[in-house]
Parts: C-alpha cells; structure tokens; sequence
C-alpha cells in the first residue's frame, strides 16, 4: 500500500487526542488510539507513532529525559506551534472534526460546562454556546489528563470531586481560556479556595495559606484539607505544566 501523507484535519485530531490523553498510555492497543485510527483510515500503530512523535515536541518530557521518536514531521511542528498559538481556536476546530469523524465527546454534564458563556462577549446565540462547551470540555480533559485525575494537592482522585481550575480567570484572560498551562486539577474545595485567593502557590510550587484561611483553621476538617498540605510542592503534571507567568499573576493579588 503507497504511503499517504498526513493531512491537517488528521494531524488536528490526533494532537487533539495528544493533549486527552494521560502519559503511559499512548500505544496502539489503548482503545482511544483504535477509535481514532478507525475514524481516520489509519492503523493503530501509524496513530501511536505519531503520538509519540508529538510527545517528542513536548517541552515537559524533555526535561524529564523523554526522548519519544526522532521523526516529528514539519507538519507536526506546525500543528503543535498552532495549537500553542491559540489553544482556544484549535480546541474548538479538533473537537468539532471529532463530532464530524463520529468520535465520541463525553457529554456528561459538569459544572464547569456551565461558566459564563457571556464572557465571550458578542452574540450567545446556540451556535457559540456550543463552541464556548467544546472549548470548556477540551480544557477539562486536557487538565485532567495531565494530572492523571488526581488533585494536584491532596491527590484525591475520584472524579466528583475534581475540578479543571483556572490559574488565571476564564472571564479575565481570555487569551488563555484553553490554554492547559492555565490549569491546575484541584479537588471542589482547593479549587474553591484558590479561586478566593485564600491559597496559592510559590516559585517553587508550594503551597501558601492566606491570613484569612489560617484562621479558620481550628475547624478540624479545614485543618486536615489545608494545614497539613502547607509548604508542600503540589504534583506537577507529565504534560502540560502550570505556568509560573500564570502563578505570578495569581499571587499578585494574593494577601499572605
């Protein structure tokens, strides 16, 4: 069989897939990689390689010492400077082939589908409102994948009680909407706490509890959820690490 170039539309999804996908699990026998590969005419393996070939281009794995493969294409360059130029457009662009291709999207409800849709700006009519949740959805996903679904601070991992959290605001930054340098996978109560600003974190990733939250911290259970997590590094991702930028911009407004 002659060998066939990649086109855009499949490089989208498999990078789209890339940034869904926890580390470790990017070989041709993960049923993920069958889906695609199925939707797009393609083995599994030829979708695993190139997976594997996007995770060479990937900055975190670098520093980790993974090398992946040697052959990232240009066309995989590119679609990995496209996606990190606007995350928000190509989140919206890959999620919307994956509905085209009839691969699935987790249509769970989930409260962070419900952020302010206003917050565009511009009109709400169905279609944008369709956009804003695919680009909510992919944000979700991608954060939680690179944190293995577990919450960065108490590595809690049940999945109700988890939430993708902006370092900066989705109605603030939105330039960074998407962005997964932009997220941090919190448990409903850290969330709820670092978006208050009553906690953050260093330069070096570790946790600071504000005046206010401290004290409140003879209540046993703030105590356990917060006190005994204080000075520790939070988890950092295999992919996809939070971005000090970001952080800097969080502890700005951060009251010690």
């Amino acid at each position: 069989m002659a060998r066939r170039d990649w086109t855009r539309d499949e490089l989208l999804l498999v990078m789209n897939l890339y940034c869904q996908i926890t580390f470790g699990r990017m070989h041709k026998g993960n049923p993920l990689v069958k889906q695609l590969a199925a939707a797009i005419g393609r083995t599994p393996s030829s979708v695993a390689m190139k997976l594997v070939n996007l995770a060479s281009l990937d900055p975190a794995h670098q520093k980790r010492g993974v090398k992946g493969l040697s052959g990232a294409s240009n066309a995989d360059r590119q679609i990995w400077s496209e996606f990190h130029e606007d995350w928000e457009r190509l989140a919206i662009e890959s999620e919307e082939l994956r509905i085209e291709r009839g691969l699935p999207i987790d249509a769970a409800k989930d409260p962070e589908d419900q952020a302010d849709t206003n917050a565009f700006g511009g009109p709400t009519e169905s279609s944008r409102i369709v956009k804003v949740r695919l680009a909510q959805r992919f944000f979700r996903k991608t954060v939680m994948a690179s944190y293995a679904q577990k919450c960065c601070i108490t590595e809690i991992s049940h999945p109700a009680f988890l939430i993708a959290s902006h370092i900066l605001p989705w109605s603030e930054y939105p330039e960074h909407r998407t962005d997964p340098r932009n997220g941090l996978c919190l448990s409903r109560l850290h969330d709820a706490a670092f978006d208050r600003h009553l906690i953050t974190f260093d330069e070096d990733f570790r946790l600071v509890i504000s005046r206010e939250l401290r004290s409140a911290l003879s209540n046993q259970v703030l105590n356990d959820s917060f006190a005994r997590f204080e000075g520790k590094a939070l988890r950092l991702p295999r992919k996809f690490g939070p971005s000090q930028e970001f952080l800097i911009a969080h502890r700005s407004e951060f009251v010690a």
